[in-house]
């Protein structure tokens, strides 16, 4: 039907590929007029096989916390990448993170340092995040806990 207007909100669609690359098969949606937010996405679209992680902790295979808060997300991040990695994901195939902290104002806090492991574990790919604080984790000590979901092209 030419010549219609289509209802709705119009979404804008960003590759997440350099020019130079193969066309990612995750993209990025970015609502026209929207502030582009700064280390997540609003939303992604993807097509292939679906990776999802349990929530995963900063704990190591002997099942030792690291120390703090900022220690305990960087394992936390490299644990999911080990997942990933054994499911023939990498980091850019990421499409969502859902973080679960018992503090707030911890992760407010550690913004800086927390971009910069976040960097150099998963690079500048930023999926869609949700932050939620929760009132303990199951393991007591456990300050953060992150779900992954991530889509490996066909």
């Amino acid at each position: 039907m030419s010549g219609t207007t289509p209802k709705g909100p119009q979404v804008a669609v960003l590759p997440t590929a350099a020019e130079n690359e193969a066309p990612s098969p995750v993209q990025v949606l970015q609502p026209p007029g929207w502030p582009m937010p700064k280390g997540y996405a609003n939303g992604m679209a993807a097509d292939g096989r679906i990776v999802v992680t349990g929530g995963v902790i900063g704990w190591d295979a002997e099942e030792r916390l690291a120390d703090g808060f900022v220690g305990q997300v960087g394992q936390t991040l490299r644990n999911i990448a080990a997942i990933l990695a054994e499911a023939g994901a990498r980091p850019e195939h990421l499409v969502r993170l859902t973080w679960y902290v018992v503090e707030m104002d911890e992760y407010m806090a550690n913004l800086k340092e927390l971009g910069k492991i976040y960097r150099t574990i998963f690079g500048a790919h930023y999926p869609a995040m949700a932050l939620v604080q929760v009132v303990r984790l199951v393991e007591k000590a456990a300050r953060v806990e992150i779900e992954a979901t991530a889509v490996v092209p066909r």
